[in-house]
């Protein structure tokens, strides 16, 4: 059978509203599959929960953000709803504390129930699924790192080894300042400068030009962290992390900062085949000779 161009011209065309009307039809469908996701996420919430503005369909209270600055907005809103506030951010339903009393409940009478961190893209990501004493899950492993920072990254001993650093940086800091008499000054900046290169310094034992490229990549990460994505707050949604771009952003930053600390993490190794520690002004073990201790001593209760 054959057709010549202006026969499959035709049949194209007749075809044309059959393929908007199915193309409709499967949007509505995901459409639908969503909100009936988001309302059964919703419904299966326990408990009476706090007082909060009314929901929309799908998006919850994300409307109710709109409008002005997040922190101004909650607190009009808190006005009306009371200081323990109920809102619905897309399929993550969340309580907003906004008064010193309710604080306190949450973060001193009641701290293990909320010792827990949401789950977020760039946090998954960035700090290897929740491994880091920040966001790692409230437990055993959480207990090991704060037991390892208080008594060997953060003991007093090693506070006191690292002063001449903070010196050090302080004097930096305050010529950058001199040398600026008369110009205005991104203070913000400069103290950034000033902790990230101290803490660097400490952990790594110096700075480098992959240090100063690690540290743009975290302060990268940190307002990705920090900032508001669709994928957080519909994170059933697998796609909205590839349509955005964020998940491919995240990972190439996470490989370039994996490949920098391998190369600190392989320097220190070598040097401590040489009889060398990581701080070369002090002779004493920065943070990741710390850590590096550890892991070869084959005493920790989680490996």
């Amino acid at each position: 059978i054959s057709f010549n161009s202006s026969q499959i011209s035709r049949m194209e065309l007749e075809l044309l509203p059959f393929s908007l009307s199915f193309l409709g039809l499967l949007l509505l469908f995901f459409f639908l599959l969503m909100v009936w996701k988001t309302l059964s996420k919703t419904s299966k919430i326990s408990g009476k929960l706090p007082p909060g503005p009314r929901k929309l369909p799908f998006i919850g209270n994300i409307h109710n953000l709109f409008g002005g600055l997040p922190h101004i907005v909650l607190r009009d809103l808190a006005k009306k709803y009371g200081p323990l506030m109920h809102l619905q951010l897309g399929e993550v339903s969340t309580v907003i504390v906004s008064s010193a009393e309710m604080a306190k409940e949450v973060l001193v009478t009641h701290d293990p129930v909320f010792a827990n961190r949401p789950d977020r893209l760039a946090i998954n990501i960035m700090w290897y699924d929740k491994q880091d004493m920040i966001f790692t899950p409230y437990g055993d492993h959480w207990r090991q790192l704060r037991k390892i920072c208080i008594m060997e990254l953060l003991s007093n001993k090693n506070v006191r080894s690292f002063s001449y650093i903070r010196k050090d940086e302080i004097m930096k800091l305050m010529k950058s300042i001199r040398s600026s008499q008369g110009v205005p000054v991104n203070v913000t900046e400069m103290f950034f400068r000033y902790a990230t290169f101290m803490t660097c310094r400490a952990a790594f034992g110096t700075i480098s030009k992959d240090t100063e490229t690690m540290i743009k990549c975290l302060k990268e990460a940190m307002v990705l962290a920090a900032g508001f994505d669709a994928a957080d707050v519909f994170p059933s949604l697998k796609i909205l992390p590839l349509i955005s771009g964020l998940k491919r952003k995240l990972i190439k930053m996470h490989d370039k900062m994996d490949e920098i600390l391998d190369d600190v993490i392989n320097q220190h190794k070598l040097n401590h085949k040489s009889g060398k520690m990581g701080n070369a002004v002090s002779g004493e073990e920065d943070l990741i000779d710390v850590l590096l201790r550890l892991q070869e001593s084959g005493n920790l209760q989680m490996p």
